[in-house]
């Protein structure tokens, strides 16, 4: 039986009077509160008496060590805004922070604790973003009833992260019946590729145990296709594209930007995702879509 989902309503307020300054977003009958703040207008935020509270909080920003490389750090304090200035000592990578305190001030140390190990849990799952804590958080004991209360405040973090642009909890894997118009696309080659896929709203997911071509063709390492070609490298040196028995497999789950960055990447040659990518039946992407 699958769960039911329910429309939300989301009061965003720009504080600043920009997007790309300060937000706050609240949920209708919720009593937490997230507060987006970029890292230049921390400062700014100290009159913020809510900020003094007990929160969660994510910082956000690039792996310095890997090119493209999404990056979050986990947290969770009982005097927030302190906190993070801390950090804008000790934490150099991090652009963004996105906090989640309560409004009826209802959130303790434990409860803390539990959601920032929920958070982490949920993060290295999904495996979107390279996490950054030194430990894996440890998680509180509480009672049965505030672990029900804790589960729900975390959907409602997983909603409002997702909403102001950060799919940090977000596995790649997609239901084809909550992705509308979608279904399980195929490569198939002699050189072989064996690879199964899916368009998403996100870009093309290529689904962990695809078998990947594994020569390249020489024009491959030409400049005109020189950011696929350099994935399809920089996936084999992490190890989600690894060397087994069987050939090259794709180790994970992995979202592509494009059907055709995608096609490229297994196939080792220039391609048209849209014409490489079919269904069992045989028919192409492209014709799908039209």
């Amino acid at each position: 039986m699958k769960t039911k989902t329910y429309a939300k309503s989301i009061k965003m307020f720009l504080i600043d009077g920009l997007p790309q300054g300060r937000i706050s977003a609240e949920l209708s009958n919720w009593t937490g509160k997230a507060y987006k703040i970029p890292r230049t207008m921390l400062k700014a935020s100290a009159d913020r008496i809510d900020l003094q509270a007990n929160g969660i909080y994510l910082l956000f920003g690039k792996d310095p060590d890997e090119e493209n490389k999404d990056m979050v750090y986990i947290g969770e304090s009982e005097e927030i805004y302190n906190r993070l200035l801390k950090h804008l000592a000790e934490k150099e990578f991090w652009n963004t922070v996105v906090i989640f305190i309560s409004k009826d001030e209802s959130l303790n140390k434990a409860h803390l604790k539990y959601l920032e190990s929920q958070m982490y849990d949920h993060a290295s799952e999904a495996g979107r973003y390279k996490v950054c804590n030194n430990n894996k958080p440890k998680c509180s004991l509480i009672s049965e009833p505030d672990v029900a209360e804790m589960e729900e405040f975390f959907d409602n973090i997983f909603l409002l992260v997702s909403t102001l642009g950060f799919k940090v909890f977000d596995k790649v894997k997609q239901d084809p019946d909550k992705v509308s118009g979608t279904e399980l696309l195929f490569i198939k080659t002699t050189t072989g590729a064996d690879a199964q896929g899916q368009l998403t709203e996100e870009g093309f997911v290529v689904f962990r145990g695809s078998k990947i071509a594994e020569k390249e063709v020489p024009s491959f390492k030409g400049p005109q296709f020189k950011g696929a070609y350099n994935l399809r490298q920089n996936l084999i040196k992490a190890g989600i594209i690894k060397k087994e028995s069987v050939g090259l497999i794709l180790t994970k789950d992995y979202l592509f930007s494009s059907p055709s960055t995608a096609a490229m990447v297994v196939l080792g040659r220039s391609a048209n995702g849209r014409t490489e990518w079919r269904t069992s039946a045989g028919v192409k992407l492209t014709d799908i879509e039209s």
